[in-house]
């Protein structure tokens, strides 16, 4: 059962502990893919701190294509190979970038963002599409960050098998 309550801790892998529970119970009755996304995307926005924009872009006829997202109004199409969530797809890979300036090609949807983690959903090898989080902050995100955040969108992936 989902349990909407703050997560309030300094302990990283408690939160993260505490994000899959809620995250669990929010996707246990339900299978359909959006649906998930949507309430995936306000659940992560709402507990992570510093995040500006949070979302999903789904991979359709070889270009990322905006789906549910929290945050300012976003890029609509993201060719692959383009920017950090482009190459998070060609590479088949995670991105940690601490400072998005810095990223050879970064599309700036918002001037805000200064770091960003993108992270490729799978299903049986097939990249479906990417979890986009971006941050005003500078090395908002870690390996920690990205491996928690790993194993959430498996988890969003699997519920809506």
């Amino acid at each position: 059962m989902y349990r909407g309550d703050r997560i309030c801790t300094d302990d990283c892998e408690v939160f993260y502990s505490r994000l899959q529970e809620q995250l669990r119970g929010l996707l246990a009755e339900e299978t359909d893919w959006t649906a998930n996304l949507a309430n995936a995307a306000a659940l992560l926005f709402y507990q992570l701190e510093d995040v500006n924009w949070l979302g999903f872009y789904l991979l359709r006829d070889g270009e990322l294509v905006l789906g549910p997202f929290q945050g300012k109004p976003a890029c609509t199409r993201i060719a692959v190979g383009e920017g950090v969530c482009g190459a998070a797809v060609e590479e088949g890979e995670s991105q940690v970038v601490s400072d998005v300036h810095e990223f050879p090609g970064h599309i700036a949807c918002d001037e805000d963002s200064r770091s960003e983690l993108v992270i490729p959903m799978y299903l049986e090898g097939e990249i479906l599409g990417v979890l986009d989080i971006d941050s005003p902050e500078l090395e908002r995100f870690d390996e920690q960050d990205e491996r928690a955040m790993r194993e959430l969108a498996e988890m969003i992936v699997h519920s809506s098998q």
